[in-house]
């Protein structure tokens, strides 16, 4: 249930292009001008070759498929004249399938007008979609201070940017803040209280004094949003991260959120941390999340995932042993270090079925 984020700029050309609406393969575009040339073709070598033009019928619907209405237009001419000229021997049909013909291509041309109508709105519907989701989790900076950062994003709802995962970093008078977490749900339903626990983290970096008191405002703003909602259970899952002013210790504070793996000299392990309940479902007079502070040395980096990572299952149902992979994937440079997690959660055949979210820090502490 949680999330992996960051977007690599081919990512982000990928997603947009998709989210768009890909052009139909190019043997669908070649398919009604392939079969025009051939059937003519075959009618001007041999007049048996006459069999073959009721194949001559099924191109303007193919057209449908990949062009507008114009080029339509023009291959269903083409389709009329064929029939009637002599030399390729399809002049056989009757009246009645010369005139079938001409109204295929005729209804052909109106519904491709009917298509390309829809598409173009289509198209601007969710122009206006991608813009909303990026306006909500915009793309992550290189780097944030001392912070370097890097991740990867993909929701579980096909056809959206934004799912039940979120995560951001930002800086602030207290030095730089980062979040992930993961809301109830996942896909479009989960993209409001993203928007509110995200705009409550924001928030919270200029004005709270610690990390405690963020994660104390993030579960106000879950509380508000469902009250008065009846049988409401909204929840988040979290883990906030606070880097010193020099880079060389972090405080963390996890709310039932997976924490943080530390790759440090080649090796990768959980950063303890203490637990406590999920944003929203901690029981009433409950002590408040406690913050842990993990030292860091040169060249550390802190990867965190969400239940998406975590819980991916191979064939036999293991969970995918997100700390020892990252041990074997320690030589990759940071920049590089989610994306190859996402393909080796691939190469090694392990189910994602939800939110998958990855984020990078490595920090840079200043050079005195």
């Amino acid at each position: 249930m949680r999330s992996v984020r960051g977007w690599s700029s081919r990512r982000n050309r990928e997603e947009r292009g998709w989210l768009r609406g890909a052009p139909p393969p190019r043997w669908v575009r070649v398919l009604p001008v392939l079969l025009l040339v051939l059937v003519t073709a075959a009618g001007l070598v041999t007049p048996h070759a006459s069999d073959l033009g009721f194949l001559l019928g099924a191109i303007p619907p193919l057209a449908v498929l990949s062009y507008g209405p114009l080029a339509t237009a023009v291959l269903g001419a083409l389709v009329v004249a064929s029939v009637n000229i002599p030399a390729t021997h399809l002049n056989r049909p009757g009246n009645t399938d010369l005139l079938t013909i001409a109204f295929v291509s005729l209804l052909s041309v109106f519904v491709s007008f009917v298509r390309s109508h829809r598409d173009a709105q289509l198209v601007m519907e969710r122009a206006i979609g991608e813009a909303v989701q990026r306006a909500v989790m915009p793309p992550l900076p290189d780097r944030v201070g001392h912070l370097r950062c890097a991740g990867f994003y993909r929701a579980a709802q096909d056809g959206t940017l934004v799912g039940g995962d979120f995560f951001d970093v930002r800086a602030g008078p207290h030095g730089v803040r980062a979040v992930m977490g993961d809301v109830q749900g996942h896909g479009l339903s989960a993209v409001a209280t993203v928007v509110s626990l995200l705009g409550a983290f924001r928030e919270a970096v200029l004005d709270q004094p610690d990390l405690e008191s963020v994660a104390a405002l993030m579960e106000r703003r879950l509380a508000v949003d469902s009250a008065g909602v009846r049988h409401a259970e909204l929840f988040a899952t979290a883990v906030l991260l606070e880097f010193t002013a020099d880079a060389r210790a972090v405080r963390v504070v996890a709310c039932g959120h997976p924490a943080p793996v530390l790759l440090h000299d080649g090796q990768a392990r959980e950063v303890t941390v203490a637990e406590a309940a999920p944003l929203g479902l901690g029981p009433i007079g409950a002590d408040p999340p406690k913050e842990v502070t993990v030292p860091l040395g040169a060249g550390d980096r802190l990867l965190l995932a969400s239940d998406g990572v975590w819980e991916a299952r191979n064939a036999s149902g293991a969970f995918y042993p997100l700390p020892e992979r990252l041990t074997h994937l320690a030589d990759t440079g940071y920049g590089e270090l989610a994306g190859a997690v996402w393909a080796d959660l691939g190469q090694r055949r392990y189910d994602v079925r939800d939110d998958a979210t990855l984020l990078v820090l490595a920090p840079e502490p200043p050079v005195t």
